[in-house]
């Protein structure tokens, strides 16, 4: 058995939009990242992702076709992506938050690039 504070363990994590696993349950990964800027469109063919805001705010930007939509989310905010929806997140100022998805989830879905992270850290 392993304890984490979840607010100290953000101290560790020094790079927007690097993923670091904090916990592994039933197949699902917890992880923790701080974000700031846009991120870039993607989705997750079959996988379901939860983000919870943990300090600070962002915007879920989803889009469908040519319809686009945001939603706000702020400090103890949660929302999940369904599988296969296009989203991206943004941050205006740095913000702190909390992923849970299927262990092995690549960050960018199906879209590879240079954000892509395949090994993630552990905290």
């Amino acid at each position: 058995m392993r304890k984490i504070n979840i607010p100290r363990a953000f101290d560790r994590i020094h790079e927007c939009w690097s993923p670091h696993i904090a916990a592994r349950v039933n197949g699902q990964d917890v992880r923790l990242a701080k974000i700031e800027g846009a991120f870039e469109w993607h989705h997750h063919d079959g996988i379901d992702e939860a983000f919870f805001v943990v300090k600070g705010a962002f915007t879920m930007r989803f889009r469908d076709g040519d319809k686009e939509w945001d939603v706000e989310m702020e400090e103890g905010d949660f929302i999940t992506v369904p599988a296969g929806a296009e989203h991206m997140p943004v941050a205006e100022k740095e913000c702190w938050i909390m992923l849970i998805e299927n262990a092995g989830t690549v960050n960018t879905g199906e879209h590879l690039s240079e954000r892509t992270k395949t090994d993630l850290p552990e905290l």
